[in-house]
């Protein structure tokens, strides 16, 4: 990792906010991020692959999976999720994918996204995501092995 006095100022800016998640890795953390019981925000996961950006899901349209629902902006992105969950679902929950890295967990927003290797990885921010791409190899691998250990 090539870091400047910049990347190591920004990077310190960011820490404290994703860091101020970590607390709730403490204690019993839900295995999907959800308000109320809404994942990811009420995204339509599904979306981020067929039409490459975030569309929010309508309430009308849903599937339960993994104890919360999941909103859909279609009828056709619903049965897709519903046929094969883990190829849509988002990694490590739908929590920050850099914040998972760093041994936590952290909201994400539904700008903050990128599909690697065909898996949906989301994060606390747009800044924040930038962090997580100056190594996405190291991060995957770094919250891979973090996962689901966050979540104890």
């Amino acid at each position: 990792m090539n870091l400047t006095r910049r990347s190591l100022f920004n990077f310190a800016l960011a820490v404290p906010a994703v860091a101020a998640f970590a607390p709730s890795a403490m204690a019993a953390t839900p295995p999907v991020y959800n308000e109320d019981g809404i994942a990811v925000d009420g995204s339509d996961v599904v979306a981020y692959f067929t039409e490459g950006r975030p569309v929010f899901g309508d309430a009308a349209i849903t599937h339960d999976y993994m104890g919360v629902t999941w909103r859909f902006a279609s009828e056709e992105n619903r049965d897709l999720f519903a046929a094969d969950p883990e190829a849509y679902a988002p990694q490590y929950g739908g929590y920050c994918a850099f914040a998972v890295s760093r041994g936590g967990t952290a909201t994400t927003v539904p700008e903050a996204w990128r599909i690697v290797d065909d898996k949906l990885y989301l994060n606390f921010s747009l800044k924040v995501q930038g962090f997580w791409l100056e190594d996405v190899p190291g991060n995957i691998a770094k919250a891979d092995a973090n996962w689901p250990g966050v979540l104890a």
